[in-house]
């Protein structure tokens, strides 16, 4: 009996799931108890006037009463203790049909119980209750059939009302399971969402600070450069200083300019958070900058100008813009000339940054390395490959080669 006792907590399943409808259904759903204190007491006192007609003359007539609390009372905690309610009532009911009492409106109870326990109970015990319940209802009803108390007919409604109990009770249970289900793929859709929001946002954060790192690198050490040659050459040539300075101004407004374009896509609201971005068309402009800042840059393009997506323009740009700045940072003074060569094919587009300086492997210094990881970051997006190594003959070399077949 123990399997029998169960309490309902056992089994997930038996807990209500959410309802999807309104009104007076999400009324009696809410308040669960209320519902089954007003069940037991209309079926209890519509019982009250009956009772004592069912019971036979040689009984004290409280015996009736007595079946009857046995009947309703269970009925309370159905909800709670399922398998125990039935079979309390069960007993309750055997025990009346054994003393003789004729069947009483209260035994509408024991349908109660077998739908209870349908609807919150696996379909192997619920089954077997209903079965029992059942099979039990026909010799059970035999004396009262005698007594001509009831028809043949009348034996067989109260079994269907027992299986029809059962069966709209599985019913329910499936119904239940199935929002609880519906409930739980929404919540997980929910947890996905937010995992997914939480990665394209980590993505965002992470090109917006390479993005960052390439404009104010860049940038800066334009600034350095042009401004240790404006402070030695002020008073000696103050035109050439006034020149140095005035590229220093530019640089700094464009690199102001970029900043507020990256930090505005995190507010939406933020005026020329839309402004177009770099691309192949400005590397004359960037390279026009190394040159005042005194390297020297050659620029070759073969292939002809072809358009790319504008993913990969941005990483073009990004590429050169970086490999310069590496030049100037790390590449000493004896650097007499910079090479770009930009090669277009119709399938890829290789952009090539050499220079004849000292050089440093990258693994050397660590601002060099932080510039080629980002490198290689936005190469690998597209699915090029990226290789930077020293020269034989002396300098640096960076060779950045993109797909542009499959880009969508």
């Amino acid at each position: 009996m123990d399997a029998v006792a169960t309490r309902e907590a056992e089994d997930p399943t038996t807990v209500d799931a959410p309802t999807l409808s309104g009104g007076t259904s999400s009324w009696l759903q809410l308040h669960p108890r209320l519902v089954d204190l007003m069940l037991v007491l209309v079926i209890f006192a519509y019982n009250l006037p009956i009772q004592f007609g069912a019971v036979p003359g040689h009984l004290w007539l409280g015996t009736g009463l007595l079946v009857s609390v046995g009947l309703c009372a269970p009925g309370l905690w159905r909800r709670q203790w399922p398998a125990a309610t039935y079979l309390v009532i069960q007993l309750v009911a055997v025990t009346q049909i054994l003393l003789g009492i004729s069947l009483m409106v209260a035994d509408a109870m024991l349908l109660l119980a077998v739908y209870t326990l349908a609807s919150r109970s696996r379909w192997q015990l619920s089954g077997m209750a209903a079965l029992i319940t059942a099979t039990w209802t026909v010799p059970s009803c035999l004396p009262i059939l005698d007594r001509g108390e009831m028809s043949i007919g009348d034996i067989g409604v109260i079994v269907a009302l027992i299986l029809w109990s059962w069966t709209w009770g599985r019913l329910v249970r499936t119904r239940r399971r199935y929002i609880a289900s519906l409930h739980e793929r929404a919540a997980q859709l929910a947890r996905e969402k937010a995992v997914e929001a939480e990665l394209a946002a980590s993505s965002e954060r992470t090109r917006i600070a390479r993005e960052i790192h390439d404009v104010v690198s860049h940038s800066l050490s334009v600034v350095a450069v042009l401004s240790d040659g404006a402070a030695s050459t002020v008073d000696t040539d103050p035109e050439r200083a006034r020149t140095a300075m005035l590229t220093v101004r530019d640089t700094g407004r464009t690199a102001l300019a970029d900043m507020r374009r990256l930090l505005g896509v995190l507010r939406d609201d933020e005026p020329g958070s839309h402004a177009p971005q770099p691309g192949i068309a400005q590397l004359p402009r960037l390279l026009e900058e190394s040159c005042a800042a005194g390297v020297p840059v050659q620029f070759i393009e073969t292939g002809g100008p072809q358009a790319v997506p504008q993913s990969i323009d941005l990483t073009v740009y990004r590429i050169v813009q970086e490999a310069l700045t590496n030049v100037r940072k790390h590449a000493g003074l004896g650097v007499s000339e910079v090479r770009v060569t930009l090669a277009h094919t119709p399938e890829s587009i290789t952009v090539t940054v050499t220079d004849d300086g000292a050089g440093s492997a990258a693994g050397a210094d660590p601002h060099i390395g932080h510039g080629l990881i980002g490198m290689r970051e936005r190469v690998a997006a597209h699915h090029g490959q990226l290789r930077a190594v020293q020269r034989p003959e002396g300098g640096f070399e960076v060779v950045a080669t993109i797909p542009t077949g499959d880009e969508p």
